[in-house]
């Protein structure tokens, strides 16, 4: 008797924590309501046959529960029953599976005037490439990919010389238009998920997959991984925003084409060397760091990172959030340099400088150190050298003071608090396997071994 009680009483608090419950599917906010009525034909049909066999259980239970003097009944067979079981089976089974089959006919039947959206996945990032003028995008090759050219584009396909590339998490797409979404990959199976769209597909590699959809409402939507990609995959995160076509008509004229980014001109060391003057009052004329002025060495980090940094002050990602008191002074030294070509010729010369050993500061246990430098290495390499490819500079050699304060900083939200950041606010999910302010010090200790 308790045993079906307790079958009932399941019964009831699934269904009232159903209705009741906060949780429940984001708005809708593109063409696909269809993928939720499927959700929800499937949830009551099975939902059906949970309430149902849980209560005929509850009722055997009771019915036929051990009496004194009472004899069960062998009844091997009863093809009435049988019958019966698989007709309900089948009908349910169908119920679930027909709507899909809509879905998926309309899944598969792109629009024509659908606009075209290219998005990448790797470990553990999302970047985005648009056609140009000409309406199509240009052959690319997971060869000709390089830290030059990350989205492996032939230079000798004129079709791709006016491609726009958005080498940052965060796709624009106007609203109330079809919007084609074509998904490669460059390493592991991922899967672009955005959950207001309601549709999502698995990027394979060495195969080009794509999903279609009409957004709806404007605003800012997280984009997901949710195929398991490796220790990363709960921090790919990025972000679709819908604008209005105007909006959007005026971003896409903003970014960078293919032959753009090709044709830049590289920073000048020598010119560079006469901007870094403000820069070398704290962080040194050799680029070698200051502790008591706050200033971190930058000699020996790769340029791609130094350029990040400046950028992101100038732009507003870094130095904004609370407690950042040495970020906000860095975003007026930044103001010094008024342009990109300006922080292309300081990184530059940052290039020349010697890259010097720095004085330990921070003492730790070296071994426990690494034992949680095991999940950094996965970005930062096991020498610590850092993979431009997963976004992840280098550590060793750097000041460890410094690398101690971002660790903690990570931590506490202060950097990584801007919404666009999100590669801090990757590293600020990553930062919470420290659990302390000793297991900071232990890794940074390991780092210094480096």
């Amino acid at each position: 008797m308790p045993f079906a009680v307790v079958l009932i009483l399941l019964v009831v608090g699934s269904i009232l924590f159903h209705f009741l419950s906060p949780w429940t599917f984001t708005e809708l906010a593109s063409n696909w309501g269809m993928v939720d009525l499927t959700v929800d034909i499937t949830l009551y049909v099975t939902g059906f046959v949970f309430v149902v066999v849980n209560l005929f259980m509850a009722y055997c239970v009771i019915r036929f529960r051990h009496k004194k003097d009472a004899r069960a009944a062998y009844e091997p067979e009863n093809k009435k029953l049988e019958y019966w079981l698989t007709g309900i089976t089948a009908v349910g089974v169908a119920l679930m599976l027909t709507p899909g089959l809509f879905v998926w006919a309309k899944f598969v039947d792109v629009p024509e005037d659908a606009h075209v959206v290219e998005a990448i996945g790797q470990q553990w990032h999302w970047t985005y490439r648009y056609p140009g003028v000409d309406g199509k995008l240009g052959e690319v090759d997971a060869e000709r990919i390089s830290a030059d050219n990350p989205f492996g584009i032939d230079p000798e396909d004129p079709h791709g010389q006016d491609d726009v590339i958005v080498y940052n998490p965060e796709a624009h797409i106007p609203v109330d238009r079809p919007v084609k979404f074509l998904l490669r990959s460059k390493d592991v199976l991922h899967n672009f998920t955005v959950a207001q769209f309601r549709v999502k597909m698995d990027l394979v590699p060495g195969m080009n997959t794509f999903m279609w959809l009409t957004p709806t409402v404007p605003g800012r939507f997280e984009v997901l991984c949710e195929e398991l990609c490796g220790i990363g995959h709960f921090a790919m995160r990025g972000a679709v925003v819908v604008d209005e076509a105007a909006d959007f008509d005026r971003w896409l004229a903003q970014q960078t084409t293919f032959s753009e980014q090709s044709a830049r001109a590289a920073g000048n060391a020598t010119i560079g060397a006469a901007q870094y003057a403000v820069c070398a009052a704290c962080h040194g004329s050799q680029g070698e760091g200051n502790a008591a002025l706050n200033a971190p060495k930058l000699a020996g980090q790769p340029a791609w990172y130094l350029k990040r940094q400046v950028m992101s002050y100038k732009t507003g990602l870094r130095g904004v959030g609370p407690g950042d008191t040495y970020g906000q002074q860095m975003v007026g030294m930044v103001a010094t340099l008024p342009d990109e070509a300006s922080v292309d010729n300081v990184v530059a010369h940052i290039q020349t400088l010697p890259d010097n050993a720095t004085v330990t500061t921070i003492d730790g246990d070296i071994a426990r150190g690494q034992k949680l430098y095991t999940v950094c290495a996965y970005c930062h390499g096991g020498d610590g050298m850092g993979r431009q490819a997963l976004n992840a500079p280098r550590l060793s050699g750097s000041s460890d003071w410094y690398l101690a304060r971002q660790l903690r900083h990570f931590k506490e939200g202060v950097r990584g608090a801007h919404p666009k950041d999100y590669y801090g606010y990757q590293m600020g999910l990553l930062s919470q396997t420290l659990q302390d302010e000793q297991a900071v010090d232990d890794i940074v200790a390991y780092i210094n071994t480096l």
